[in-house]
């Protein structure tokens, strides 16, 4: 099966003729007053940055905006020549906005075709493509998230060419007439940081021990999910290889998928939208090579924009979705907080609103997987709390929350009152703090 394109086939720097330049002359067309986004996650064009950073010192009264972006834009100007914002923090640079000095924007809900508030006022756009092939259509690999569309509404765009990256179908190519100036990868540019740091055994467990509840317990054959990106939704996937005729309707594809797509474990024969086929918006970050290039190329596999896949009014026509997503803490109520802890931001709100709403309204499942306790400063403190710490984010309401997963069980929500939540989701909390959180829910609830 293909995988990138092959640089023999034909002279596609010849096709782009005068519209390959170096990074430095791409960037000379951004100027003072210019509001900036570029491709996120592992998108991020590194080549463009770097040369971004440089023209900064330059020009003045500049936004950036780069959400999860792998780029460090911590440099000499941030906050007086430039400001730098984002829609969902990364670990690079997440310390600049508990320090006050760059900006949060909230983005929770999409429309397909319409750019969310907050993003659709930028007039450059800066992304990572692979070479055009023969009829001129550049691909954006394996993450598309919200690039053609940003790419559409921006009056100045620059692509940043990485021959590395494969293609995958779907609305996930673009047409060089609609870009300004490419340039190439540098060699010199810096790689993904995909050396993840090492799982402690005992997380691994309990990690293993959720997704195999999860997977035994709530999601039956013929299934269509969505799996939210994270530390212990994103391990569900072998958990799921002795299921049947699963579909799979996401935002991002988690690791694993394409091995139970080769096995026959996911066929989408029974999916309402897409039958047949892995829709997404991107791969998930640090997807092992040999599973992207099994997607290349592949009609079993298609991205498509983020608004586009995380439209509720879309994803609710698929019925019996179930949903499965991360959290960082969930209130004795069900509320759950996913993206801050307390007021302070951590990650985004990413798509776990709309599939949790979605699933609901089209009968299926929305399900919250989290271990039962965390390491805070050396401290256990337990992730079922009484109350969310104040200023917590609510990113799914209690009453979109059906199920809530640790590794002692699961937690029953749907229909059932305060108190009894409540009792439900002390049962699966940690025993070393299940006595507080008992005497807590009595002073609230009786």
């Amino acid at each position: 099966m293909a995988t990138a394109l092959k640089l023999d086939s034909f002279d596609w720097r010849a096709q782009l003729g005068a519209k390959l330049v170096s990074a430095d002359q791409a960037v000379s067309h951004i100027k003072r007053g210019d509001r900036i986004t570029m491709s996120i996650s592992h998108a991020t064009p590194f080549t463009l940055c770097a040369a971004l950073a440089a023209r900064l010192m330059e020009i003045d009264d500049v936004v950036i905006n780069h959400s999860a972006s792998l780029f460090n834009w911590e440099l000499p100007g941030l906050g007086e020549r430039y400001r730098f914002e984002s829609m969902y923090l990364s670990p690079v640079g997440r310390h600049l906005f508990a320090e006050g000095r760059a900006d949060f924007v909230p983005v929770s809900y999409y429309r397909a075709g319409v750019l969310p508030p907050g993003l659709d006022n930028f007039n450059v756009y800066l992304m990572k493509v692979s070479p055009p092939d023969r009829e001129g259509f550049v691909n954006f690999g394996d993450i598309q998230i919200m690039s053609k569309l940003l790419a559409r509404n921006a009056e100045l765009v620059i692509a940043e060419i990485d021959p590395s990256l494969v293609r995958i179908a779907g609305d996930n190519s673009m047409h060089i007439s609609e870009i300004d100036w490419f340039v190439e990868r540098s060699p010199d540019a810096p790689g993904l940081p995909v050396n993840l740091p090492p799982v402690p055994e005992d997380e691994k467990r309990i990690v293993a021990t959720i997704c195999e509840t999860v997977a035994r317990e709530l999601i039956p054959d013929r299934a269509t999910i969505q799996i939210g990106v994270g530390s212990t939704s994103g391990m569900i996937m072998p958990h799921l290889s002795n299921h049947h005729d699963l579909g799979m309707q996401t935002e991002v594809i988690p690791w694993g998928t394409a091995p139970l797509v080769r096995d026959g474990v996911i066929t989408g024969k029974y999916k309402k939208l897409f039958p047949g086929v892995v829709v997404g918006s991107a791969f998930a970050f640090a997807t092992p090579r040999e599973e992207l290039e099994y997607a290349a190329d592949n009609p079993a596999f298609q991205l498509h924009d983020f608004n586009f896949t995380d439209d509720i009014r879309l994803v609710a026509r698929e019925e019996g979705l179930i949903s499965v997503n991360n959290a960082l803490a969930v209130d004795l109520t069900g509320q759950v907080g996913s993206e801050s802890i307390g007021h302070q931001m951590y990650t985004g709100t990413g798509g776990q609103t709309a599939f949790g709403i979605a699933a609901s309204l089209a009968g299926g499942k929305s399900i919250i997987v989290v271990p039962s306790r965390a390491v805070v400063d050396g401290k256990p403190v337990s992730r079922i709390t009484s109350v969310l710490p104040a200023g917590t984010v609510v990113t799914l309401p209690r009453t979109f929350v059906h199920y809530v997963v640790t590794e002692y069980g699961i937690a029953t929500l749907q229909g059932k009152s305060l108190r009894q939540r409540a009792n439900e989701l002390i049962a699966v909390a940690h025993p070393d703090f299940r006595s507080e959180l008992r005497a807590q829910a009595k002073r609230m609830y009786g």
